[in-house]
């Protein structure tokens, strides 16, 4: 066992009187030492109820004739750093989380691993993690919090419930009283934000790529069931441990197709590209954009969560979550490879033994949806691609055709929204908020919330360098590549100028002569840097674009 270098042998005395120092047994000192990475956090409403589950894990490594050892990771609320300069810190905090497991994991000599996730960021940084350390590993996913009602009003998620109302509000639609009301009922558990939004979406995918036990993406988390998969993953890591399956056994390119295949059919987050990219390359595995382009031509929607529905993660979860996903998936004509997970079972073995109400997770070929949840466009405002969650623009919108007005920070165009400065057929081009430009590659989903708020959701688009919530919805396309901040056509945009958007086409362009652009090209001042010391400094120097995954 990898443990064995601080635990065995004459040398290792002072190791093992440490080790002892921490509660460690003599008997206990032969049995696999297991890390419980938590990202435990009382300012994360997804992470406040981990305790319990870290109880629940280490029971079930203690269980299994594991030796157990808890430690912390980051964790930040998406939600909470929304609409302000903390978000800035959300996509670096990614890379941050994978090097915490990393050194810590190493450091020890640790043989596997429980990584205890739930938030948008940390489960792809805990996955990029694994996979560097390349030691037996497993996932558990807090879940999603319960379903808000209000006033009559039920399924209210915390975008519905909270960002939406601001600009239901403001378009005078609902009082101040009636505001303070939804404030206080959306988010009523602890648990990631109700629909398929990244936080949800990632551990959707987790589930997909067979990092996590099957049910775990959706099961409620303040349910028994969640306890339950928490205790049997730490059964399950230590019998992972000595059968030697490792992350790289798990996570391959077959295993990453399925897990693009299932996210274009369920619609999941934007944000979904950066992190299969990032985990991809952290695995040393060929994927790229292209196969999320490859595989949006041949993959249609089959269930529709908010924001692209009133479903959300609980009607999911009692439709057959995951499972009855890849029930779908295998008994269709796409490819589904039969790969490897870290439950006793294959992929198939998983979707054929599942459960499925038909009327929300229907079989493939009866699904009512003929697009993929997910797109990527090019043209020459994105040369490298940008990404649109069609699940979310209704299909009188695939095609669009608006007028520009440019910002240069999200709070520009929102002082623009409040001020009611946007009208119908307005474009919205929010740059310099791309990796470099941000820095950080900031989430819109203050503005877009805003536009849908107020009903401009159909009416207007908004195109950004910089990334979208998975909450966000209507038309809506991010990630430019390349960036503003690298010189990119988005940089050159002015007030004024048309721009067309043909999801049919997966196209976006930007009608202006080329003369005209290099002239404009040439008259473009060089990037400052917003942010000259930090982390954030750090990051923005070394961040690749988002067209390859916003990796450093």
């Amino acid at each position: 066992m990898k443990s064995d270098n601080i635990k065995k042998g004459i040398a290792r005395t002072p190791h093992r009187g440490l080790l002892m120092a921490t509660g460690v047994s003599k008997k206990n000192m032969d049995a696999p030492f297991i890390g419980i990475a938590s990202s435990f956090s009382d300012l994360v409403p997804g992470h406040i109820g981990m305790r319990d589950l870290e109880r629940q894990i280490e029971k079930g490594i203690h269980s299994g004739g594991g030796q157990a050892f808890i430690f912390g990771v980051p964790a930040i609320c998406d939600g909470i750093a929304m609409g302000h300069s903390g978000m800035r810190y959300s996509l670096p905090s990614r890379d941050l989380i994978a090097d915490c497991v990393e050194s810590v994991a190493a450091a020890h000599q640790l043989d596997g691993i429980v990584l205890l996730s739930n938030c948008d960021k940390i489960t792809p940084g805990m996955l990029i993690g694994a996979l560097r350390l390349n030691i037996p590993a497993i996932i558990v996913t807090a879940g999603p919090m319960l379903d808000g009602m209000c006033r009559g009003e039920n399924k209210l998620t915390m975008v519905t419930g909270s960002f939406e109302a601001v600009g239901r509000f403001r378009k005078g639609e609902i009082t101040e009283e009636h505001l303070n009301a939804l404030e206080e009922n959306s988010c009523p558990s602890a648990g990631a934000c109700q629909g398929m939004y990244t936080a949800n979406t990632m551990a959707c995918l987790t589930e997909v790529l067979g990092m996590s036990l099957p049910y775990c993406a959706s099961a409620s988390a303040v349910s028994s069931q969640k306890r339950r998969i928490a205790f049997e993953s730490g059964m399950q890591i230590v019998d992972l441990v000595k059968n030697d399956v490792k992350p790289s056994d798990i996570i391959t390119r077959e295993s990453l197709r399925n897990a693009i295949t299932a996210d274009l059919a369920l619609g999941g987050s934007t944000n979904t590209f950066l992190h299969i990219l990032a985990i991809a390359n952290a695995g040393g595995i060929n994927i790229t954009l292209n196969d999320f382009e490859d595989l949006s031509g041949k993959v249609h929607q089959i269930v529709k969560i908010n924001p692209s529905s009133t479903l959300t993660m609980t009607d999911f979860h009692l439709a057959g979550g995951v499972p009855a996903v890849l029930k779908s998936l295998v008994n269709s004509n796409l490819e589904i490879f039969d790969t490897k997970t870290v439950a006793d079972l294959s992929l198939k073995e998983i979707a054929n033994s599942a459960y499925s109400d038909e009327k929300i997770i229907p079989p493939y070929d009866k699904s009512t949806y003929t697009q993929a949840g997910l797109a990527v466009l090019y043209g020459n405002i994105a040369k490298d691609g940008c990404v649109i969650k069609t699940s979310g623009v209704a299909p009188e919108c695939y095609e669009f055709e608006g007028v520009a007005k440019t910002f240069n920070s999200e709070e520009e165009a929102m002082t623009a929204l409040e001020t009611d400065k946007i009208k119908e057929g307005d474009v919205i081009v929010i740059r310099y908020e791309g990796p470099k430009g941000g820095p950080g590659m900031r989430e819109m989903l203050a503005p877009t919330s805003l536009l849908v708020g107020k009903g401009l959701g159909k009416k207007c688009a908004l195109i950004t360098d910089g990334r979208f919530s998975g909450a966000t919805r209507g038309i809506c396309v991010g990630h430019i590549c390349p960036e503003a901040a690298n010189g990119g056509v988005i940089a050159l945009i002015e007030n004024g100028d048309k721009i067309k958007i043909d999801i049919n086409k997966r196209l976006i362009e930007l009608c202006v002569d080329e003369k005209v652009l290099a002239e404009r090209h040439k008259n473009l001042k060089s990037f400052e840097p917003r942010v000259k010391s930090g982390y954030l400094a750090k990051y923005a120097k070394n961040v690749q674009d988002a067209s390859h995954g916003a990796i450093v």
